[in-house]
């Protein structure tokens, strides 16, 4: 009987993957796992970080709002209504936070990562650095603000949080998965477009 019913049983969360794997994690977390809920920390981690850093916010402020995310996660675990869409929960739930904890939010720029910034050359010198990342880090940002809002989301949440999270990105945005990648590439494209017309390297 035992076998039988461990047979039948649904696949632990360990032997998932995707939002299969982030629905079972949050179900078994409800049953008191703390190994799956530890789990979908360091899963979505990079997910709620860029939201909170796409938001504007500086690193020591998104550490805030990340850790307030995570706890409003832990106040409303018995509520979350679809398990599959946690990503889709935790991503408005971040901007919410990071708005109250920054009223200008969105407004303020920050130095591009180097991921981002490797998306579009320059071909400045080193002499002037500083100065000079200054003034790219500004037009690009500017670029990136002439975007489509679509684009902009998918850039902040796939440049920065990597190919790993491409299923909980691809849930957030209702997208398909396959369509990511290409889209991603549109959107750097017309990126580097708007870029040169900021007086960037093409």
């Amino acid at each position: 009987m035992g076998g039988r019913q461990a047979a039948s049983a649904s696949p632990h969360w360990e032997e998932l993957s995707g939002h299969d794997r982030h629905a079972a994690c949050l179900v078994a977390a409800r049953a008191g796992d703390r190994e799956a809920l530890d789990a979908l920390v360091v899963e979505l981690m990079p997910l709620v970080w860029h939201v909170a850093r796409g938001q504007g916010l500086g690193r020591t402020e998104a550490e805030d709002v990340v850790q307030t995310v995570w706890l409003t996660l832990l106040r409303h675990l018995h509520t979350v209504s679809e398990p599959k869409a946690l990503a889709s929960w935790l991503i408005p739930t971040t901007r919410r936070a990071a708005r109250r904890g920054n009223g200008a939010g969105a407004d303020r720029e920050e130095p591009l990562a180097d991921d981002m910034v490797a998306q579009v050359p320059t071909e400045h010198a080193l002499p002037e650095r500083e100065a000079l990342r200054s003034d790219r880090d500004r037009r690009l940002w500017t670029a990136f603000r002439r975007l489509p809002q679509r684009c902009q989301e998918l850039l902040r949440l796939t440049v920065l949080a990597g190919r790993a999270e491409y299923g909980a990105v691809a849930e957030a945005l209702r997208m398909p998965r396959g369509s990511i990648g290409p889209t991603r590439g549109r959107c750097l494209e017309m990126l580097r477009g708007l870029f040169a017309t900021e007086g960037g390297s093409p």
